[in-house]
């Protein structure tokens, strides 16, 4: 297994949101680090999952076109 590259950036936080996430890591004995990481994570797959497929709009976009006179009849 390879070591990841790893880049250090700097931002800001608010104050009681970055003691709680020290306080995660030091109740499991790991570095912040770590926590910061998962959590960016987790967010990046969470948002990945709630956001559909191109391929699966496209196949919506093309089924709302080619039944939308049979929608339209459906609805009166």
């Amino acid at each position: 297994m390879s070591p990841m590259a790893r880049v250090k950036f700097s931002t800001q936080v608010d104050v009681q949101l970055l003691k709680q996430v020290r306080d995660i890591a030091d109740d499991e004995g790991r570095m912040l680090q770590a926590v910061i990481e998962e959590a960016l994570r987790s967010l990046v797959e969470e948002r990945r999952q709630s956001r559909p497929r191109p391929r699966v709009m496209a196949a919506y976009q093309t089924g709302v076109t080619v039944f939308d006179p049979l929608y339209k009849k459906l609805a009166e």
